[in-house]
């Protein structure tokens, strides 16, 4: 049963407004608990991109070709989440682009869950970044540029 209420969610963020300053919305992942993709979309912001932040993001002006306007895929994205355990990394930042607050008994921030940062070896009260936690923890490099 569990399993049919918890999502894990991440989001991609361009940068918008006055010298690309502004995280916007650029590309959203869910997946269930299984694992089986829920939605996975690049978003086209309101705004005009001023950085598209690839380094980080993994975006590319191409992706906003045929990107889903951001008011459709927060519409969409929304009905996926509600009444949902959402489990995310850092995941505050990923509410704050979708312009959306979830209820705090229903979100799981891996970014402060003191027993995941004592088992990598990690101060329990710092915010260690998800490459780190996931090289500790399942001896996996993620967010390698090279691996692209």
């Amino acid at each position: 049963l569990a399993g049919k209420k918890m999502v894990a969610l991440d989001c991609e963020m361009v940068g918008t407004g006055p010298k690309g300053h502004t995280s916007s919305l650029a590309r959203c992942s869910i997946v269930s608990y299984s694992g089986d993709i829920l939605y996975d979309e690049y978003i086209r912001p309101p705004c005009k991109i001023v950085d598209y932040r690839t380094k980080w993001s993994g975006i590319k002006k191409e992706h906003m070709i045929n990107a889903t306007p951001f008011k459709v895929a927060r519409r969409e994205i929304l009905k996926i989440l509600l009444g949902k355990i959402v489990v995310g990394h850092a995941i505050h930042n990923d509410f704050k682009a979708l312009h959306y607050f979830h209820p705090k008994p229903l979100t799981r921030d891996t970014s402060r869950i003191p027993i995941l940062n004592s088992r990598a070896g990690f101060p329990e009260n710092e915010s260690i970044s998800l490459k780190r936690l996931t090289k500790q923890l399942l001896q996996q490099d993620i967010q390698d540029c090279r691996a692209a």
